[in-house]
């Protein structure tokens, strides 16, 4: 399942567009909150500082997902100079399990970043519902009552889910399209129907 030269130009340069595009738009989206998690830990921000909940975890899990899914746009890049060398072409199938693992990487952090927003919404919302409905100052100071606090570390973990969701989506929109682009390549056809034609030969 060889790429010929064609058609190496052509998913070259899909794959550098897309690289760039989602390296340059998830680097953004993964600073974003990193940026407020620092100011808030390192910065003069008034208050008690809740400790690390379940939904934070699954926060930082999510952002640790989309730094490995910016790195693979980033890996798309190299892919289109690989497709530019014919020496280091990488073959058909190596190329849909590259695209193949991008889509699961996305998948899994939509996945977490989702649940975690469910969890987070409900929380807040059951909460609210405990408090008089004029309302109320929701911080709390009360070291037993940390289950009920709203603190700005909520919010960061929201700011980072979203962000997370965005950049996700991006990915999976954009590696979509590429396996799109590559399933309909001719080249691609032809060499799937051969090595389908020759597992039923050898079978």
């Amino acid at each position: 399942m060889n790429i010929s030269d064609d058609a190496a130009a052509r998913i070259g340069r899909a794959f550098a567009r897309v690289g760039w595009t989602g390296l340059c738009i998830q680097g953004v989206l993964i600073i974003l909150p990193l940026l407020m998690l620092g100011y808030m830990i390192f910065g003069k921000v008034a208050g008690v500082r809740a400790p690390l909940g379940l939904t934070e975890y699954m926060a930082l899990t999510s952002l640790l997902i989309l730094a490995f899914t910016t790195f693979w746009s980033f890996y798309y890049t190299r892919v289109a100079r690989r497709l530019a060398d014919p020496a280091r072409r990488p073959r058909w199938d190596s190329l849909v399990k590259i695209l193949w693992i991008g889509l699961w990487a996305s998948c899994l952090g939509i996945a977490i970043s989702l649940l975690s927003l469910f969890i987070e919404v409900t929380r807040l919302l059951i909460l609210f519902l405990k408090t008089p409905q004029a309302g109320v100052p929701v911080m709390r100071t009360q070291l037993e009552a940390v289950s009920e606090w709203v603190s700005a570390l909520d919010a960061v973990g929201l700011l980072a889910e979203v962000c997370t969701l965005a950049g996700e989506f991006l990915l999976l929109g954009l590696t979509l399209w590429l396996l799109s682009k590559i399933t309909w390549e001719p080249d691609y056809q032809s060499a799937a129907m051969q090595a389908t034609e020759s597992g039923l030969h050898s079978a």
